[in-house]
């Protein structure tokens, strides 16, 4: 069981809640309007904490500093990222993912390497698949024998700057595209893995622990 915070009881943040709890993770939710958390729930077991989701205290008081991960799915942009930034920065947050309206921003928060989902395009689940690692292996797509799938996959810091083909030589999946500033694009001969980018691959299942785990970890070093 890991503990999950969520900034905004709104619809989305209030199906995030349940969706985590049901999960057996237990949850805090922060929301500056006491009456937002009346969209949770009877039964709801999670913490509720009035304040502003940027400030150290209010984070403190949803025990951000034993979070596993953070989503910031209030109504403000600006609130979002900078919430997102004080749990990665300041906490040490892993695993963050912000809410955006603005998509002309996004380069800008890419840059800063946030994870967001565009409001355009945004549900609980593309959130999730964030913040909850065990929620990728529903993938995107499955082909009719169930044998593969195209997911998301999370790199280590190490691979930035690698070309694509290198990512795949290691892992052994096929890389189907990128979203690159919140739009997808193919990859060509000559494109590398840049900060902020979302990595696609088509793999097998039965393979989806160890490919992840050879990304998870730095690139393996070539012989001199």
């Amino acid at each position: 069981m890991a503990h999950f915070v969520i900034m905004g009881c709104g619809r989305v943040g209030a199906t995030l809640a349940h969706t985590l709890e049901d999960a057996g993770h237990s949850v805090a939710i922060i929301d500056q309007d006491d009456h937002a958390f009346r969209r949770l729930r009877t039964g709801f077991a999670g913490r509720r904490v009035t304040g502003v989701g940027f400030d150290r205290e209010t984070l403190k008081q949803a025990d951000i500093e034993n979070a596993y991960a953070f989503a910031a799915v209030s109504s403000g942009d600006n609130s979002n990222v900078l919430a997102t930034r004080v749990a990665r920065e300041t906490f040490h947050v892993e695993h963050v993912v912000a809410r955006i309206y603005d998509p002309g921003r996004a380069e800008i928060y890419q840059r800063l390497g946030i994870p967001t989902v565009a409001a355009v395009r945004w549900s609980a689940d593309q959130v999730l698949r964030r913040i909850l690692p065990e929620a990728n292996i529903s993938g995107d797509f499955r082909e009719p024998s169930g044998r593969l799938i195209l997911t998301e996959v999370a790199l280590h810091p190490g691979w930035i700057g690698r070309h694509i083909h290198d990512i795949e030589v290691a892992s052994g999946a096929r890389v189907a595209y990128l979203t690159r500033f919140g739009e997808g694009m193919l990859v060509g001969e000559d494109t590398s893995y840049q900060q902020g980018d979302t990595v696609h691959v088509m793999l097998r299942v039965a393979e989806d622990a160890e490919i992840s785990r050879i990304l998870a970890s730095a690139p393996v070093k070539e012989s001199e």
